[in-house]
């Protein structure tokens, strides 16, 4: 896995008697950190020498003491801080041509030619702008006497790679812009404190949050917290919408809710383009309404915090994407931006990009709005359809005729109500009669099936847990009293959100259908688990609320080190036999180790950890963390491999253990959960209406196709609908995880980051790929 094959250079030898220097420039975003630890430790690791840029361009400009040679413990204990350690600063001075011959002189005095700018679109424009300036900007220094000739002729090209550290996500081309998901953590903190506040007097909150250009914050936060409306520049509202809007709110109270909720973004206009302010709404409210109503700012709290696990993912793979991008450039490779796509890291080419993102602005000033929103992607668009479905469309008095029941089975996950609250409304939208099993497969063999409406499922989409009641009972041995219910509540289909049971569970129902035709309905699984382990999907919700939940205790754990000293702690995470929550945690917390079964380890690779751990308690980092998935070896438990470390560590380090245990099953829902848990459940309700239709006979339904029992996953950038028996051909039933599984090649990363001497295997290199298609960007579908 982790040696590549032989034509390649190994990565640790790319960067000798090479320099590179990383800069922060514009808004400071979370996660900015991780991504300078990243170059820092990866550049240090491939051999080349690295510099830190104290102040964005104006210290680029400046020089001296701005720009010092980074150390591999400097980066440390940064990837939980907020902001930007080494500092940002709007620069006037390097718009100017003078500015950037200052610039251009201070690199080259030190050797440097490779540059990481990481940043929103006018400090990549910025970089861009020097990279193709520097030859002439080379030869005025020569004739100024300010560089030798031979200084010139060492760095005769300059290579940039950047990556976008912005919290708005307004950068055409990446899915995730870094800084996006932390600021969505801070506004859905805010958002719901504020609902129960809003609750007990029956007000009416309007909220504003960031996003001058760009609405993909208040997008995601009035999906991820049910609001009635939203205002975001990319779509201004309908002529009427006064009246549509305070319509919206009666309804909403009239359904017994003692809350409204709207959402604006400060970028917000009308058709004509002028602009909606929240004030303008709230005068609106009082003034037609009489509602008790209050504005809320968000301003620069969004921008603030520690970042959240996601973020600080993507800041350390976008790092290390981006020394790998700069060793290998060469004087025809042009400037590139690293970024993420589904789950996997691209290149694209940096100017294409930034011309995209103009376009956006440009077309939403001329008033071509449905462009505005084809050019923000088909991510940005499936989430407006989606938010327009659930706040706009009101159930039809006309009903569909079928019944479709919605369960949970399996361990509760945090964003299964969300997922259950999308699917009956989307399911009433469609006009079906919507029926809520408690307590899963054991609640269908014993009738506890009733019939839910738009009401009952109001608030859900924060709360954690499983408010529909979940267990982990198999339907093989109800299967007669499971038919017999189906057909008395007359159920046409059968939406199963949960874990591995609900995916084993399913499969069990379909085999069953050759006996008990009362099965023959159409089966769609959601995959809900914080283990992360169901076949069919790279990610499961309630997995990123678990994540978060362990990197934030790692935090505090390493807090308590740091403060007494040459300290060691093992934490074990939960996930069965699946390593994704150690290992995710582990690149997100900093950990030294983390262990996970399907890497198999041996005891002298135990020995080498607590060999590394004692060389790193001699230099100014005198703390350690090792993370241990629950299952990873029979043997060596956490006890086994506490007293280990206690015994080898005598007189160097001390050992501390913690077993996170059930608190990563609770909490409520990240925003990454919410909306994801949303737009499943949209998306399965969408298909199994299609899928009822098609095997509809004579007003009977009778499906016994493979691919009328299907599990929805989300593979690299699409939602996609897999049969069950496909998927049984991918797993490994014993210990309950898929045979293949796409975060492993991200362990080579957590390893370097920790300071181990091994190989990157660079075989599959992110090639650069281009953005636009036919004047629309490629870009992901969740």
């Amino acid at each position: 896995m982790l040696q590549p094959p032989e034509k390649h250079e190994p990565t640790h030898k790319l960067g000798i008697g090479k320099a590179i220097a990383v800069l922060t420039s514009g808004g400071d975003a979370q996660g900015m950190n991780a991504a300078v630890r990243a170059v820092v430790r990866v550049g240090i690791f491939t051999g080349a020498k690295v510099y830190f840029v104290h102040e964005g361009y104006q210290g680029l400009v400046d020089g001296g003491d701005n720009i010092k040679e980074a150390t591999w413990e400097k980066v440390s204990m940064m990837l939980q801080l907020g902001g930007t350690v080494i500092g940002s600063a709007r620069c006037q001075d390097f718009r100017t041509h003078e500015g950037r011959l200052k610039a251009a002189r201070n690199l080259v005095k030190r050797g440097i030619t490779n540059l990481c700018v990481i940043g929103g679109d006018g400090s990549l424009t910025g970089a861009d702008t020097f990279r193709a300036e520097w030859s002439s900007l080379l030869v005025e220094l020569v004739k100024t006497g300010g560089i030798t000739a031979d200084e010139a002729k060492r760095s005769s090209h300059l290579n940039i790679v950047g990556m976008v550290g912005s919290i708005d996500n307004d950068f055409c081309g990446t899915d995730m812009t870094i800084g996006t998901d932390s600021a969505l953590h801070r506004i859905m903190e805010i958002v719901d404190a504020i609902t129960t506040t809003a609750q007990s007097h029956q007000r009416t909150f309007v909220l504003e949050v960031m996003g001058r250009h760009c609405g993909y914050l208040a997008l995601i936060t009035a999906l991820a917290c049910g609001a009635d409306w939203v205002f975001i520049p990319e779509s201004p509202p309908e002529d009427d919408w006064e009246e549509h809007l305070c319509r919206r709110l009666i309804e909403t109270r009239g359904r017994g809710s003692r809350l409204n909720i709207i959402i604006v973004a400060e970028g917000a206009i009308n058709k004509q383009g002028k602009p909606i302010t929240s004030e303008d709404i709230k005068t609106l409210v009082v003034k037609r309404l009489a509602y008790d109503t209050r504005v809320t700012i968000l301003g620069h709290v969004q921008r603030g915090g520690t970042p959240s696990a996601f973020d600080r993912i993507l800041g350390s793979r976008m790092g290390v994407e981006a020394v790998m991008a700069l060793l290998e450039g060469t004087p025809d490779s042009p400037a590139c931006v690293v970024s993420l796509s589904g789950n996997q890291a691209v290149r694209l080419p940096l100017m294409e990009c930034v011309q995209v993102t103009k376009d956006v602005t440009t077309a939403m000033n001329e008033g071509r709005f449905e462009d505005a929103l084809k050019l923000r992607g088909r991510s940005f668009q499936n989430n407006w359809n989606v938010y327009k479905l659930l706040a706009h469309v009101r159930p039809p008095s006309t009903k569909s005729g079928y019944n479709l029941a919605v369960m949970n089975v399996g361990a509760p996950a945090a964003g299964m109500n969300a997922a259950v609250r999308a699917a009956v409304r989307i399911g009433l939208i469609h006009g079906h009669k919507m029926l809520a099993v408690h307590d899963g497969f054991d609640g269908l063999a014993h009738g506890q099936v009733e019939e839910i409406v738009w009401g009952g499922v109001g608030g859900w989409t924060g709360l954690g847990g499983s408010k529909l009641g979940t267990k982990r009972t198999l339907p093989k041995k109800y299967f007669e009293e499971i038919s017999a219910n189906i057909s008395q509540f007359n159920i046409h289909g059968l939406i199963i959100i949960g874990g591995f049971e609900a995916f084993t569970g399913s499969l069990e129902l379909v085999e069953g259908r050759g006996k008990y035709e009362e099965l023959c309905i159409p089966v769609c699984v959601i995959p809900a688990t914080v283990s992360n382990n169901v076949p069919g999907s790279d990610f499961s919700i309630g997995a990123d609320t678990a994540l978060n939940t362990i990197t934030t205790t790692c935090d505090r754990i390493k807090q308590s080190a740091a403060g007494t000293k040459r300290r060691v702690f093992i934490i074990e995470t939960m996930g069965g036999y699946c390593g994704y929550l150690a290992t995710m945690a582990g690149l997100a917390a900093g950990a030294d180790a983390a262990y996970i079964y399907e890497e198999p380890f041996t005891i002298r690779d135990l020995q080498g950890n607590v060999e590394h751990l004692t060389e790193k308690m001699k230099t100014t980092v005198k703390r350690g963390l090792v993370l241990r998935n629950e299952k990873c070896n029979e043997n060596y438990t956490t006890d086994f491999i506490f007293n280990l470390y206690s015994e080898e560590g005598k007189g160097i380090f001390d050992s501390r253990k913690n077993v996170l245990g059930h608190m990563q099953q609770g909490g409520t829902p990240t925003p990454f959960d919410r909306n994801f848990g949303t737009k499943m459940g949209a998306k399965a309700v969408a298909w199994i209406t299609g899928k009822i239709k098609e095997c509809s006979r004579h007003g009977r339904i009778f499906a016994n196709t493979a691919d009328s029992a299907c599990l929805l996953g989300m593979r690299r950038r699409s939602l996609v609908f897999q049969p069950l028996a496909e998927l049984e051909e991918q797993t490994d039933f014993e210990h309950r995880i898929p045979k293949q599984q796409w975060w492993l090649k991200l362990r080579p990363i957590l390893k370097i980051l920790a300071k181990y001497q091994i190989d990157l295997d660079t075989s599959e290199k992110a090639h650069l790929e281009h953005i636009t298609h036919k004047g629309v960007p490629v870009e992901a579908t969740i």
